[in-house]
């Protein structure tokens, strides 16, 4: 499949995806998190999106500026794990969001890193 946008990506989909769940699930948190936590897994999750996009858009023809920016949309991913049991342990989410948060934030790092490895060795996104 060839990707002419970075919407065409599917790490981007998952990542938009679950980065809804996210900020909708965040807005249920008490008022007293609204500005901490909640704010914090919205921002993270939205992070590992834009950074998709960013990197996508400025990737040009060496691939070196998207090669710099999977490993912080990458990052970001971990970091939303982190948060995602914050929120488990809070009691604001239940197990089986914190497992599905928890499992697609992995999966989506496993996509970034293949991506890693695409651009790395001279492929293009055209060719995943």
């Amino acid at each position: 499949m060839v990707a002419h946008s970075f919407e065409d990506l599917e790490v981007f989909k998952r990542a938009y995806r679950i980065s809804l769940e996210v900020h909708r699930a965040s807005l249920t948190f008490p008022r007293e998190e609204q500005y901490g936590l909640a704010e914090q897994v919205r921002r993270a999750s939205k992070s590992i999106c834009a950074n998709i996009a960013e990197g996508f858009g400025k990737q040009g023809g060496s691939g070196a500026e998207f090669r710099r920016y999977v490993p912080i949309a990458s990052g970001s991913t971990d970091e939303m794990r982190v948060w995602a049991r914050y929120c488990l342990d809070l009691g604001y989410i239940d197990e089986a969001t914190w497992g599905r948060w928890s499992d697609g934030y992995r999966e989506i790092a496993k996509m970034l890193q293949g991506l890693r490895r695409v651009r790395r060795g001279g492929s293009d996104l055209t060719d995943t």
